[in-house]
């Protein structure tokens, strides 16, 4: 039977499989379409399996809502330019709908995904189409009074907010700003509240050894003193000694000692910390580094995006909408982060199948 163009077509539409796979697939079964069909989707198999050892670690994510839950996926795939391709946008909008009608909340990294939302079909039908190796990595839920979704970049980032106390519009669009937030900026807690006494403990020392450890940032009087104990003990070249004599009240002198001499200042001191812990000027400088990196890592203590004043917090932010809003909930997914990528040329990948 003569093969057409016309069934050639056809087999693509059916199928996204490529144009020679189809016409070879048409000229095995004499052009017996539903034939071709199976030899292209066995084909397809193996090549799914040729794919599985791939790195997948671009692709989109997206949000499905349902009433009062929401659920954000992320499906990866080889290359960044697939997120444009309409299969993939539909498979993982697919994705995402199954998640949001299954039993479970949440599933991520290490866990069969395809076997928990019954879908190991559907991918090798996308992953044949596509001709890329695609993997689903995770998926979480949310559910509140009022729960917002936002993405950002086309799919890169995936956001879902959930709050009690208000079920209104007015909450609702204050909670998608409150999402926009959330992929602007990154928190990692909603409140400070939500960090153990164990984790600031360990914010605390970790703040303190850094302070120690970059003597041009610490209070003029430890200044003083840690230059007394150098002069005391001869503990600069004679070049950092000259330099330190004629610089010394400089609030560039940093800028003009060597490594070794900077070196030398953290290393006493560190020797000195635990004075220097009970030192109330130290002390505050402590409390004061925490306190702002508190206001970057929390999301209710974070500056409002579009705070007018260039002040507000997010906690006022909500507040002037409603008090009694309580953010109960924040997911963010960024596409292929934690994931390692593989530098790998596809063009030449391709030409060199052609060749």
């Amino acid at each position: 039977m003569a093969i057409t163009a016309a069934m050639v077509k056809e087999l693509r539409e059916m199928t996204g499989a490529g144009m020679m796979d189809c016409k070879k697939a048409l000229g095995e079964t004499d052009g017996d379409m539903e034939a071709a069909v199976e030899v292209l989707r066995k084909s397809g198999a193996a090549k799914v399996e040729k794919k599985a050892s791939r790195i997948a670690a671009e692709g989109i994510a997206k949000v499905a809502v349902s009433g009062n839950t929401a659920v954000v996926v992320e499906v990866n795939s080889e290359t960044d330019f697939v997120a444009k391709n309409e299969v993939f946008q539909e498979f993982v909008q697919g994705v995402a709908d199954k998640a949001l009608a299954s039993s479970t909340d949440k599933a991520g990294d290490g866990e069969d995904l395809c076997a928990i939302l019954d879908m190991k079909a559907e991918l090798d039908e996308a992953t044949l189409k596509i001709g890329e190796k695609l993997s689903l990595r995770r998926f979480e839920k949310a559910t509140g009074d009022v729960v917002a979704s936002y993405i950002h970049g086309g799919g890169r980032i995936g956001v879902l907010v959930a709050a009690n106390g208000d079920a209104s519009d007015a909450a609702k669009e204050a909670l998608t700003n409150v999402a926009m937030q959330v992929a602007a900026m990154n928190p990692q807690y909603i409140s400070r509240e939500e960090l153990s006494a164990e984790q600031l403990a360990k914010e605390k020392e970790i703040t303190i050894d850094s302070a120690l450890n970059d003597p041009a940032s610490l209070p003029k009087p430890i200044q003083k003193e840690l230059y007394k104990k150098v002069r005391e003990g001869g503990l600069f070249s004679a070049e950092d000694a000259a330099v330190l004599d004629e610089k010394e009240n400089d609030k560039y002198l940093y800028n003009f000692l060597s490594a070794e001499a900077k070196a030398k200042l953290a290393e006493l001191a560190m020797a000195d910390k635990a004075a220097y812990v009970e030192n109330k000027i130290f002390a505050g400088l402590v409390e004061g580094r925490i306190s702002k990196h508190l206001k970057e890592i929390c999301l209710l203590d974070q500056v409002y995006v579009r705070a007018e004043d260039g002040k507000q917090t997010v906690s006022a932010y909500l507040a002037s909408v409603n008090k009694a809003i309580t953010v109960t909930k924040m997911i963010r997914f960024e596409v292929g982060e934690g994931l390692e990528k593989k530098n790998e040329d596809f063009a030449a990948e391709v030409a060199a199948q052609l060749g």
